[in-house]
This record gives C-alpha cells, sequence and structure tokens, in this order.
C-alpha cells in the first residue's frame, strides 16, 4: 500500500481566467480521486501563497502543492525557502498546472492532464530541484530580495510582462504574451547592460532582453534556455543582443524552436551567480521575475543547488 505525504494544496481560485474558482467542486474531486485525501487553501492576494506555504510547513504538512499557473508555483516554491536555506529540508513541493502560462510544467515534464498531474503526486519519491536568488531594486529604488523556480529576466521581458497583467492574460497564455510581446516592441529601445559573471568574467552590452534561467520555457512557450536543467547547479543565461524591431519580428519563430544560440546576437553563458547594471544609472532596466515585475537593475541572480525537493511519480 503506497503512503502518501500530509499535503496541502494552495490554489489561486484567479488560475485560468478565473475558472477554477468557479468549478472547485469538480477540480477537488478529480484531486481527490486520483490522490487521495487532502487539504487546500485559497490565496486572496498577490504573494499570499508564499505566506500560506511557510504557514503550512511550519504546521507540520510534508507536502505543500501548487495549483494555478507559475505564477502561483513560483510563489509556493518561495514559501519553502528562508534566505538561502530550506524551512524543512524534507519537504516535497507539489505541481497542479493550471494557468494561461504552464512553462515551468514543460521543463519538468508535469502533465498539465489535472488528473495526472494529481496520480503523480502519490507516494513519497522526489528529486533535487535548484531554484534561484534574486536580490534587486524596487520600483521605490529600495533593496528587495526574492526567488525565482523558472526564468528571471531584464530588458524588454520585464516591459512584456507588464502589458500581460494589464491585459488580465484573456487571450490565453501563449496570445497574450505574443500580443504583449509585439505591443512592448513598438515602444521598448534595447539598453545598455553591465555584466559580471561569477565574480570574474565582465562585459557590457545593448540588450533586447536577457534571461537568468533554471528552466528552459517562458513567455507562453518560448525556448528561451533550450539546455537548462533545473537540477544541475547551474543558471544558464541567454543575452539577446541589439536586434531592431524588424530583426526581430524575423528572429522570434527561433525563440519557440529553440534554435536562436547560434545566432551572432545572442550571447549564451552558464553561471552560478550573476551580477547586473544598468550601463546608465539613470535608466531603469525592468525585471521580469517568474512573470512578475517586481522591481529593476542593479540585481544579482544566485543558484540554490538542490534547495527543493520536487515530487515525482513512485
Amino acid at each position: 500500500m503506497t503512503t502518501n505525504l500530509k499535503t496541502l494544496v494552495v490554489a489561486n481560485p484567479a488560475s485560468g481566467g478565473g475558472s477554477l474558482g468557479r468549478q472547485w467542486g469538480r477540480v477537488a474531486d478529480d484531486i481527490r480521486g486520483a490522490f487521495g485525501p487532502f487539504e487546500h487553501r485559497f490565496t486572496e492576494r498577490a504573494d499570499h501563497a508564499s505566506r500560506i506555504t511557510r504557514e503550512a510547513l511550519d504546521a507540520g504538512f510534508e507536502q505543500v502543492v501548487a495549483l494555478g499557473g507559475d505564477g502561483t508555483i513560483s510563489q509556493v516554491a518561495a514559501g519553502f525557502m528562508d534566505g538561502d536555506q530550506p524551512v524543512n529540508p524534507d519537504a516535497v513541493l507539489g505541481v497542479l498546472p493550471l494557468g494561461t502560462g504552464g512553462d515551468f510544467r514543460k521543463t519538468v515534464k508535469i502533465s498539465k492532464d489535472l488528473k495526472k498531474s494529481a496520480a503523480a503526486l502519490r507516494g513519497t519519491a522526489s528529486v533535487p530541484l535548484d531554484i534561484g536568488r534574486i536580490h534587486y531594486t524596487d520600483h521605490s529604488g529600495a533593496p528587495a530580495a526574492g526567488y525565482f523556480i523558472n526564468i528571471a529576466s531584464f530588458g524588454m521581458g520585464g516591459l512584456v510582462d507588464r502589458y500581460v497583467n494589464e491585459s488580465g492574460k484573456s487571450l490565453g497564455g501563449t496570445l497574450s504574451f505574443l500580443t504583449s510581446t509585439l505591443r512592448a516592441a513598438t515602444t521598448y529601445r534595447n539598453q545598455r547592460v553591465d555584466v559580471t559573471l561569477d565574480d570574474t568574467d565582465k562585459y557590457s552590452m545593448k540588450i533586447l532582453n536577457l534571461a537568468v534561467a533554471n528552466g528552459q520555457f517562458f513567455g507562453g512557450g518560448m525556448r528561451v534556455a533550450p539546455y537548462a536543467r533545473p537540477d544541475d547547479g547551474y543558471l544558464d543565461v541567454v543575452a539577446i543582443g541589439d536586434f531592431s524591431p524588424l530583426e526581430m519580428l524575423r528572429f522570434a519563430h527561433r525563440l519557440y524552436l529553440g534554435s536562436h544560440l547560434s545566432h551572432h546576437k545572442v550571447r549564451p553563458d552558464r553561471v552560478r551567480r550573476l551580477e547586473a547594471r544598468p550601463g546608465d544609472p539613470d535608466e531603469h532596466v525592468l525585471l521580469d521575475v517568474d512573470g512578475e515585475t517586481p522591481g529593476r537593475l542593479p540585481a544579482t541572480f544566485a543558484v540554490l543547488p538542490g534547495a527543493l525537493n520536487l515530487k515525482i511519480i513512485d
């Protein structure tokens, strides 16, 4: 007989355009039928998922499951952490993808079918999962810190996220990101940034966007870091250089295919730590951190190897 971990599901009722909240009874029945008994709590505001997760771990829950889109998954993962250390090194993160983006699940190969992903939560087996730690400048200019489980970036990506979140993702993940990217391309001007890799290698580059990747996909399906692995103790860095809007339109399909790294205006690297500053101190280079826009450069990004345990099928 398989023994399940004591489990709390953290659910974002706004996921899927609000469909999760409207259909919770059916969703809960599907999870219960595939997994077994569980408790749940709904998020009520931004960043609430992190607080719920921390309270659940302090209360003795062994597995906390994120039910929602990439933002909910990221917030739940952040709730497992206290500074650079996990709150409970034995606790397990579970994922039930339901949302407009669904980028993180593609890298870790979690089914978007709710019954299949719920069945995968059974048992006790897990694998180590890296998480990214970021120290940055918030919109008021004050220092701040946070985490990312998938991808953090800066440049046009921060503006794209602002437009996506303003739109309410009413067109679905891929179309919302695509239309917001096209909108941002008409207003964003490439910015120069100063980058330091692992405290030694320094370069200055005019960028469209620079991704610091734990996972492979972002922006509703762009495979920006095709070789990233969230369990290798490294972050894959992909700097997309000084493309004109017309060049970007011609180039965009390569981002979805993951065939862009050989382009002469793209610089790939692999690091444990990255520092970035705006080339012009008066410019605001916006951040995109797992689909949110918490602030801007200067920022540092570091990997915390194996800090989390990700649930897999027994």
